[in-house]
């Protein structure tokens, strides 16, 4: 509880690809006649920060400040996106508009609490070195503001290796705690960063395992901790918790708090911008740890991408106290 009152004076920079994530929710009752496919009635649709901006999202919800740098397309789509992260008191001022690219949607069609399909209308391509610069000149200029900086790579192509590199190197200079939440199968552009968020098939992937490998996610942890330079790692299993390794210590294994998984869409994005705000408080790795494995048991009880709040976390501590 006491690091919670320090939520308030953290302020974190987050860089990644951001998104929208749109939801169309209804019913099905029929099969279609010209396809064996369900017919969905729609109800309702919503629209919510995702990706990147997700993970702004639940810094802002746990009363931290989130500096966001990231890519949007000069579309409607980006207006939309611009109106969203304004209700969430999150600042469009750091976004780069990029006209030959799309903002990245993502579109869940969700039937009776399932997800019956996703759309996305995205530009996956790399940033060029021009539009690479654009970038960095956003994020360089708050690193002196921020007191953590977390990196969250979904693989559409605004973290080139070369910003990558930049950002870690930065970061390390200027004594500030990389967390990453990775993507693809080479982590070695994620080297010297300090900790790293991977699922367990992420984690398994990048070292050339199958989830079906007896002690993988030891095995994983381990070769990821030693080949990569960094302080911790934290591997995420779904409904069994998460796996935090760290140098010369004990794996430390959190058991999952989620009454009912409903749907982990976000999840990671809850996790990394928990641990974050958690350390930039003054939690050791594993007290942040801990309130990242609460944030994420919450946030998948919900249906559709959902930010942790401060309020939620003091309720369940409270009554677990």
């Amino acid at each position: 509880m006491k690091i919670f009152e320090n939520f308030s004076k953290v302020k974190v920079l987050v860089i990644g690809d951001v998104m929208l994530d749109r939801f169309w929710w209804g019913d099905v009752s029929r099969i279609s006649p010209e396809a064996p496919v369900p017919v969905v009635k729609l109800k309702n649709t919503s629209l919510v920060a995702g990706g990147a901006a997700n993970v702004a999202a639940n810094i802002a919800g746990l009363g931290a400040e989130p500096l966001l740098v990231g890519v949007t397309g000069d579309d409607d789509e980006a207006k939309l996106f611009a109106e969203i992260l304004n209700k969430l008191q999150v600042s469009t001022n750091f976004l780069v508009k990029i006209p030959a690219r799309q903002t990245t949607i993502k579109t869940r069609v969700i039937a009776h609490s399932q997800q019956v399909v996703r759309i996305d209308q995205e530009t996956k391509e790399s940033l060029n070195f021009q539009e690479e610069q654009k970038v960095w000149e956003k994020t360089s200029s708050l690193f002196e503001k921020a007191e953590i900086v977390v990196i969250s790579d979904y693989a559409k192509g605004v973290l080139t290796d070369n910003l990558l590199k930049r950002l870690i190197t930065t970061g390390k200079k200027k004594n500030k705690y990389i967390l990453v939440d990775p993507k693809g199968k080479n982590y070695s552009k994620y080297k010297g960063a300090t900790v790293l968020t991977p699922n367990q098939r992420e984690a398994a992937q990048a070292c050339n395992l199958e989830e079906s490998d007896k002690g993988f996610i030891e095995k994983s942890g381990n070769e990821l901790l030693q080949n990569l330079s960094i302080e911790a790692l934290l591997i995420t299993q779904g409904e069994k918790g998460m796996s935090l390794f760290q140098k010369k210590k004990e794996i430390v294994h959190f058991n999952s708090l989620a009454r009912q998984v409903y749907d982990v869409t976000g999840a990671g994005d809850t996790v990394i911008a928990s641990l974050a705000v958690a350390l930039a408080a003054g939690a050791d790795f594993c007290e942040a740890a801990n309130i990242a494995n609460i944030s994420a048991g919450l946030v998948v009880e919900q249906i559709g991408t959902r930010a942790i709040s401060i309020k939620m976390l003091r309720n369940t501590l409270t009554n677990k106290n």
